[in-house]
């Protein structure tokens, strides 16, 4: 459960849990965890609360800058061992810790957040005190940040499960105490959900229990440690694809018969300032380009799993110059339920192969996207991405009569 405990104060029960899952974190994790206890103190005062680290046995200082970090609100340390790493592997701990201190509500924040204010605690507790299961936080962001969320996650995952959830891997969450049981026992666990892929196995989660599910507008952007939009862009991919699609696997049962999404409820506080996304820059050629090598690699594996009319117009789409390109939404989402169906039906050699042949495609709707989105505000590029999620639902038919 877990390889090592530090429990300064002897906690034993706990109503509300704030987590902060880390890896080698010592430089920030300090400020994040006197924001949080600021904000506990400042909103739940009355309530028995801990703060919870569950870090992945870093060796940069990370448990001492927390153990020593000026809070009152008691504090728990929790480790993986030595060598195991993965948010999902910090998430198992905490469920674990949840349900042991048999915790009412619990919140999870990153540590890297820079910006984080103890206001956030309540946007996102308090929807679950009034009885939400399951909360995602909606931030400010610019129309090019996290653009796998916007050109995959959110739009299969509302196809899917009917639940309009606009950030379900933003990274943060909160969610009812007792959802622990059904995080801790899910019909399928795999390697990339104890990685990038946990968000999105969490939210999958909690919309298939069929709790009252709720977005928390925080009014600002989430701001950490900066980094090129599209680092670690094959990993993150990979994992979060393979998640979705074992995930559309295991549900089947479930997401064949939603017809269509719905709208879903909305938390913000009374006199939130409201910040400006910061400025998110993508190399578009390098894009581009990227997009064209994957025809040198994956044509035979296009060939194999997309249907002639699908494939023929990947090639159309080829030979669009970059100022002109364009990948339809319509086309994007066949793509997507084509390799579903392909994941299914193949063992786990052939499925890493079928998820790394969707990159490159996917590279190519972010440029298609950027090409369509440039000269447009936020606003109106969220309104493109709704257009998108409609396509997407118009379609499911396609992916549902070929699912047997």
């Amino acid at each position: 459960m877990y390889y090592e405990e530090e429990n300064p104060q002897g906690i034993t029960r706990a109503e509300l849990l704030v987590a902060v899952p880390s890896f080698n974190e010592a430089s920030t994790i300090a400020q994040t965890v006197e924001r949080l206890d600021q904000g506990i103190r400042e909103f739940y005062g009355d309530m028995d609360a801990v703060i919870v680290n569950c870090d992945n046995y870093s060796a940069d200082g990370t448990r001492a800058a927390f153990l020593s970090s000026s809070t009152q609100v008691p504090k728990i340390y929790l480790t993986t061992e030595p060598g195991v790493r993965g948010k999902g592997a910090n998430l198992r701990m905490l469920f674990h810790k949840a349900k042991e201190l048999q915790a009412k509500a619990v919140v999870v924040f990153e540590a890297d957040i820079t910006n984080l204010a103890p206001s956030w605690i309540k946007c996102m507790a308090e929807p679950v005190l009034r009885g939400a299961g399951y909360v995602a936080p909606i931030y400010l962001r610019h129309k090019y940040e996290d653009t796998l969320n916007t050109a995959i996650v959110y739009p299969l995952t509302r196809c899917l499960y009917g639940r309009r959830v606009r950030q379900m891997n933003a990274g943060d969450c909160a969610f009812r105490g007792d959802l622990v049981d059904v995080f801790l026992n899910p019909p399928v666990w795999t390697a990339a959900m104890d990685q990038f892929g946990i968000d999105v196995c969490v939210g999958t989660l909690a919309l298939t229990a069929r709790v009252p599910v709720c977005q928390s507008v925080i009014g600002a952007p989430k701001r950490h440690r900066a980094n090129d939009p599209f680092a670690q862009v094959t990993l993150r991919f990979r994992q979060t694809l393979a998640t979705i699609f074992d995930l559309m696997v295991a549900y089947a049962d479930f997401w064949r018969i939603v017809k269509w999404s719905k709208p879903t409820a909305l938390f913000s506080m009374d006199g939130q300032d409201t910040e400006v996304a910061p400025q998110v820059e993508i190399n578009m050629g390098r894009l581009h380009a990227r997009f064209l090598q994957g025809f040198e690699e994956y044509q035979p594996v296009w060939r194999e799993i997309f249907e002639p009319a699908v494939f023929n117009k990947i090639q159309e789409i080829r030979s669009l110059e970059l100022p002109h390109f364009s990948f339809p939404s319509h086309t994007w989402g066949l793509v997507l339920f084509s390799a579903a169906l392909a994941y299914r039906d193949r063992d786990e050699a052939e499925r890493t192969r079928v998820i790394d042949s969707i990159l490159p495609l996917y590279l190519g709707k972010v440029v298609s996207y950027a090409n369509r989105t440039e000269r447009i505000s936020i606003q109106q590029a969220e309104e493109h991405v709704e257009e998108t999620c409609t396509i997407f639902e118009e379609n499911k038919s396609y992916l549902v009569e070929r699912w047997r």
